[in-house]
């Protein structure tokens, strides 16, 4: 017998098991971990290879047979909307009920709009219902009271929900969604291009496959339209019908996430062209729009936005990256770590237009014309802006929970109200902010201790995150906001390595480059933690 190893990601838990491979990936069964690229990332959480840790020695367990779903699946096609349900089939066409997507003829175009099978155009959108899956649209008026209802099937919502079922494993859960419910992980949207990773790809699990593994029942495209806080009553409804249902809830957890930023105002006849990816629609929108086309405009040196540019560059695109600041991650570096980066994305041919911004933007063809602030036009194909996130409060502001930047909690997680709780990109916890996978699944193993019975406060310490720049790896660990200090900098053979210290000395933060990257280790060991041990207690 084989003997082979399990790798865990330090972020999120996820295990990979080389007896396995990871075939979605192009992984086959038997390859060892050295063997596996280092520009490879977590499926789940999208953290680096040098972010896993060897789990155990193992012998190979490649004859198992993981249980195969038998639900029905409910496609969309991206043009026109037209949906096509396995269950019920397409009779007008000769498709009876219950024939599945891959079993009907490659010719087979859409009814309504005429858009081939072949082209793509048609994409997974959820799963027909069966028990314990269903509709807002299936309840009666009121449905039967869970003990824990959490609002979101994002990272943070599964996540939760997964850690919440290890320590109660009998305790009604329901988990409610605006979307299908497929798991994916949002973090990869902005590297998988050149992997030619689609969005079908993309979504690991069905909502139906999440339902089981969970034993939990969700909600698919369903909305919550109000809350009311004193009688903890949800009022739900699906998208598509005027049928509103109720929940009862004992404890809410909004897991609503982040949405895209809203646009300046551009002037030209083409602002409702530019792209946002905010997730697997989004992100298979995109990819469908980039069929044929060459030069990308990406409007946003941020975090997401250097991704995008090291992933779409690397997939064969010209790329045009513009930001407003005068180098990429302004605000997370400093600017002889932020133009090491710079020269490095250029050397693949990226190009940088900083200090400038986009005013005007207008068709030209079938392509655009876009005018920055500096003078400067750029002809491109497409536009793509990633001008960053904020909270979704919504749900928050309209049950009158206290909001700042994101919903407040304290580190229960708790909101102003004892009974409803938020994690990940919705929340502000303790007047922290951080858009990371690392401190959300940290959230997600603290709160579920505190659901169970056991209250449990989440105390973030050094949380270096890795940037998916992989032409030229990049680390970055900020120091607290307000933070007094000064940066000092050090230049390797190919890199930047950048510590923020205090007038005492103290390590409160740093920033590497390049191969710079080898000091993560050491200096997360002297790094001053981001929280305080004092709470400030801002719900």
């Amino acid at each position: 017998m084989s003997v082979y190893k399990k790798w865990q990601c330090q972020n999120c838990g996820w295990i990979y098991d080389e007896s396995k491979g990871w075939p979605e990936d192009g992984i086959a069964p038997g390859t060892r971990w050295e063997d596996i690229p280092d520009d490879w990332y977590c499926p789940q959480c999208g953290a680096a290879k040098q972010d896993f840790s060897m789990l155990e020695i193992c012998g190979d367990t490649t004859g198992e047979n993981p249980e195969k779903s038998a639900g029905f699946r409910i496609w969309e096609c991206m043009v026109c909307g037209w949906t096509y349900n396995e269950a019920e089939g397409y009779p007008q066409d000769g498709i009876a009920p219950g024939t599945r997507w891959e079993d009907i003829p490659d010719d087979w175009s859409c009814p309504q709009c005429g858009v081939s099978k072949q082209e793509f155009d048609m994409v997974l959108v959820g799963q027909a219902p069966t028990k314990p899956l269903s509709s807002a649209s299936q309840q009666s008026n009121t449905t039967t009271a869970a003990s824990l209802v959490i609002i979101g099937t994002g990272l943070a919502g599964y996540n939760l929900a997964r850690e919440f079922r290890k320590l109660a494993p009998r305790s009604p859960l329901l988990l409610i969604t605006a979307d299908d419910g497929a798991f994916y992980s949002k973090p990869l949207l902005s590297a998988s291009f050149s992997h030619g990773k689609t969005a079908q790809k993309l979504s690991t699990s069905s909502a139906e496959e999440m339902a089981r593994e969970l034993d939990a029942e969700i909600l698919v495209h369903t909305r919550v339209i109000h809350i009311d806080r004193p009688k903890k009553i949800l009022t739900i409804q699906q998208d598509g019908t005027e049928h509103v249902s109720k929940v009862h809830y004992g404890q809410l957890v909004l897991a609503t996430g982040a949405k895209c930023r809203k646009l300046p105002h551009y002037e030209g006849d083409a602002q409702a062209h530019i792209f946002r990816i905010n997730n697997l629609r989004d992100y298979h929108r995109f990819r469908t729009a980039m069929i044929g086309r060459k030069r990308i405009l990406l409007l946003g040196a941020g975090l997401i936005g250097c991704e995008f540019a090291n992933d779409l560059i690397q997939a064969g695109f010209e790329v045009d990256l513009v930001d407003q600041e005068k180098w990429p991650l302004a605000t997370l570096l400093p600017e002889i770590a932020g133009r090491d980066l710079q020269s490095a994305l250029e050397g693949y041919g990226v190009r940088f237009h900083g200090d400038t911004s986009l005013t005007r933007i207008e068709k030209s063809g079938a392509s655009f014309k876009a005018q920055l602030d500096n003078g400067e036009v750029i002809k491109t194909d497409i536009v793509l802006a990633a001008l960053g996130l904020e909270a979704n409060t919504g749900l928050a502001n309209m049950a009158g929970l206290s909001v700042q930047r994101g919903i407040a909690v304290d580190r229960n997680l708790q909101t102003s109200d004892p009974s409803v709780y938020a994690l990940g990109d919705c929340a502000e916890i303790d007047g922290h902010q951080l858009l990371f996978v690392a401190p959300l699944i940290a959230c997600a193993k603290s709160l579920a201790q505190t659901l169970s019975g056991n209250p449990s406060q989440v105390n973030f310490g050094v949380i270096p995150v890795a940037v998916k720049t992989t032409l030229h790896p990049t680390t970055i660990c900020p120091p607290r906001p307000g933070a007094e200090g000064a940066w000092q900098i050090s230049r390797e053979k190919s890199g930047v390595c950048a510590e923020f210290r205090n007038s005492r000395g103290d390590l409160l933060g740093f920033a590497l480059t390049g191969n710079a990257i080898a000091h993560r280790e050491r200096l997360s060991q002297e790094c001053q933690p981001i929280m305080n041990n004092q709470s400030t207690n801002n719900r």
